[in-house]
């Protein structure tokens, strides 16, 4: 391993050589079957045709150009992106935590529009918004924070899936100006709210002037059986924030909104030199139109549906499983103590699975997992599983 890397990540000692659709090799020529999917960014798999020739055709006529001159292909994609959202504006970025970025400095916008001297952005414990300065400000993670202080001010932080500490918020505070939320918390341990929490998180923000900002970067795309996790609740945000899924790997970020949040900005309050390039955007362009033609998130929410039933069934009864719990392919397993270890027993088996929250095996497998595919997956699995609630 080089010495020539900041040492920001602790990487597993594995590098992979390919890719073919839910399957990755090493550099030995070992298969694994992929459960993470570049942390639910590769939701077509890998090396899949479209983007392959997207990318290819694309790269042989033009990368960038900057966003001082229009871009054919950005305009396209956020055209797509409007119609399967019912948003009305894009700005594209490089990553999620970008996209986060946007999102606040859209909230402060507002709030000085209502002349609040000092905007404030309620966020939920439990959420990770990124690693920026202000997106790790607002995310709920003293690992993620320790060291970078002082952090950013402007943020409140309330129990997640909790109404009644929103109201509260409301009643007390004339400072807020917005919140941000995850439809699902992915890195809190795959967290899904009762039914009906977001449409009333609608509710509190249009009684007081406040923009409804979703955090879809793990969510959306049809990661969850819906074009966006939103959508189970039959809500539309003020903002929405993208990435991960929306280039199956290259790197793209978004931050969508609709009515006077979508005219909050004007040229110079905001901008990107790489943001939307011709490259990035035929790449989105390719992963919106197979998710749409193939059926994706519909497929999504069965064979979702399917391994979570599958996982639960096998793993009853087990005094050390907390639950089963997500929605599509968003899917954790939450233990009864910290689990980190099964990361490499998984992988020792040909199985690439991730742990987050200490003790909730996530499972963000791509788009394309077949019901075999899924049975595999929970038998190796849950064998691990059984085998380590065995263990004292």
């Amino acid at each position: 391993m080089t010495d020539s890397l900041m040492r920001t990540y602790a990487r597993q000692p594995i590098t992979f050589d390919r890719g073919e659709g839910v399957w990755l090799w090493d550099q030995e020529g070992r298969r694994y079957l992929d459960a993470v999917a570049g942390i639910a960014v590769c939701g077509l798999g890998h090396a899949h045709p479209a983007v392959t020739k997207a990318l290819c055709d694309q790269a042989g006529r033009l990368v960038h150009t900057s966003n001082l001159y229009r871009i054919a292909a950005q305009e396209e994609l956020a055209d797509t992106l409007r119609r399967v959202s019912g948003m009305s504006r894009a700005f594209f970025c490089n990553s999620g935590a970008e996209a986060n970025e946007a999102a606040i400095k859209l909230a402060r916008l507002h709030g000085h529009g209502l002349q609040v001297d000092v905007p404030v952005v309620v966020v939920m414990e439990g959420s990770f918004h990124g690693r920026t300065l202000a997106t790790l400000s607002a995310t709920a993670n003293r690992k993620v924070q320790a060291g970078f202080e002082p952090l950013v001010q402007g943020f409140l932080r309330v129990p997640y899936d909790d109404l009644e500490a929103l109201e509260r918020v409301a009643r007390e505070r004339k400072d807020v100006v917005a919140v941000l939320v995850e439809p699902v918390q992915g890195e809190g341990g795959v967290i899904v709210p009762r039914a009906g929490y977001l449409a009333g998180v609608r509710r509190v923000c249009d009684a007081h002037g406040w923009l409804m900002m979703l955090d879809e970067i793990q969510t959306g795309l049809g990661r969850t059986g819906r074009w966006f996790a939103h959508q189970h609740d039959g809500v539309l945000p003020d903002v929405m924030t993208l990435a991960k899924g929306l280039g199956n790997g290259v790197p793209i970020g978004a931050c969508l909104a609709r009515g006077a949040a979508a005219e909050l900005m004007g040229p110079g309050s905001h901008g990107s030199t790489f943001g939307g390039n011709p490259l990035a955007c035929r790449a989105a362009l390719a992963v919106l139109e197979t998710v749409e033609s193939e059926r994706l998130a519909e497929r999504a929410e069965d064979t979702g549906a399917y391994l979570r039933e599958r996982l639960a069934g096998a793993l009853q009864g087990l005094e050390c499983v907390r639950a089963v719990r997500g929605r599509g392919l968003m899917i954790g397993v939450e233990l009864a103590r910290p689990c980190g270890d099964l990361v490499a027993q998984a992988r020792e088996r040909g199985l690439l699975i991730n742990v987050t929250a200490e003790r909730v095996v996530r499972l963000l497998p791509p788009l394309i997992l077949t019901r075999a595919d899924a049975a595999l997956l929970a038998d190796t699995l849950v064998e691990l599983i059984r085998e380590f609630c065995s263990r004292v």
